[in-house]
């Protein structure tokens, strides 16, 4: 007895979805929990976890804060590079801070809630902190000493042409003091909170400075990943750090950098990426032989 079309075609479709679940809803699944319990590859497949002690305390794959209750840097540990992800390192809310090279001027109301630091500034205050931090220069291009972005809002007679009218540091609030007195013989004032200096018609105008060209603070220092959970520092980072662990912790710096070269990796394949410091293994072995005095 031949069964009407419709049925048919019913079935069909039944038995395609049995299969179909049975291959990629059971097997499939399965095969990829038993090759992660292949030995070598079991700790990557559970998410190359660290214990020490018994007790987990990261992850090599994902970076994490080396800070105090207060959100200060331990400045006998390696520091991470910052991090856009959630409150930090959170890998549940992975991403980037949306923020690209035109962002150098500051939202600033008044209210700490509403106000917001651009990308610039947020790379000149990190730079200053490290530099403090570190003891070398933290100074950087188009950042003011104070550690915001060195931009001038700009007024002239004609909008874009013209003589120059007035200027008003738009990064720094008053009673702040603008990182220079005059522009091209007007003075310069502080910005106003709740004023939009490019609505007004100001030109945005970013300065330079004196600062070197090659800043002593490297930039993965003051920027963040695109994923937000790199749990490496470059070796130039690395580099600016070591004597201020070195100094916390006893230790000869010649010693901690040779903990740092062998926590660095190469590039993959030899010829992909820069060669990184990992920066959860490399503070476990500074604790394994120099704990904290």
């Amino acid at each position: 007895m031949r069964l009407p079309s419709w049925l048919s075609q019913h079935l069909a479709a039944l038995r395609a979805v049995l299969v179909l679940t049975v291959l990629l809803g059971l097997a499939y699944p399965l095969a990829l929990v038993a090759v992660g319990r292949i030995p070598g590859l079991d700790g990557r497949a559970g998410g190359s976890l660290v214990a020490v002690g018994g007790r987990t305390v990261g992850s090599s794959l994902i970076g994490q804060s080396f800070t105090d209750a207060d959100g200060d840097p331990v400045p006998r540990y390696f520091q991470s590079r910052p991090s856009a992800a959630g409150d930090g390192y959170d890998p549940t809310a992975t991403a980037a801070s949306n923020l690209g090279p035109e962002s150098v001027v500051d939202t600033i109301t008044g209210d700490d809630e509403t106000s917001s630091r651009s990308l610039l500034t947020q790379v000149c205050a990190r730079s200053l902190a490290i530099g403090d931090l570190d003891g070398v220069d933290g100074r950087r291009p188009y950042c003011t000493p104070d550690g915001v972005g060195a931009v001038l809002a700009v007024f002239r007679a004609d909008g874009l042409t013209g003589k120059i009218t007035r200027v008003v540091s738009v990064n720094q609030v008053a009673p702040a003091t603008p990182f220079v007195t005059t522009w091209q013989g007007v003075p310069v004032e502080p910005a106003r909170p709740g004023r939009d200096y490019v609505a007004e018609g100001g030109l945005i105008t970013p300065v330079r400075g004196d600062a070197p060209a090659q800043p002593a603070v490297p930039a993965d220092a003051v920027t963040a990943g695109g994923s937000g959970l790199d749990p490496h520092i470059s070796p130039a980072y690395a580099e600016i750090q070591v004597v201020r662990v070195a100094r916390e912790r006893g230790a000869d710096p010649a010693a901690v950098r040779r903990l740092v070269e062998e926590h660095t990796a190469g590039r993959s394949l030899g010829f992909l990426g820069e060669p990184a410091v990992n920066v959860l293994e490399l503070n476990l072995a500074l604790d394994r032989e120099y704990p904290a005095r």
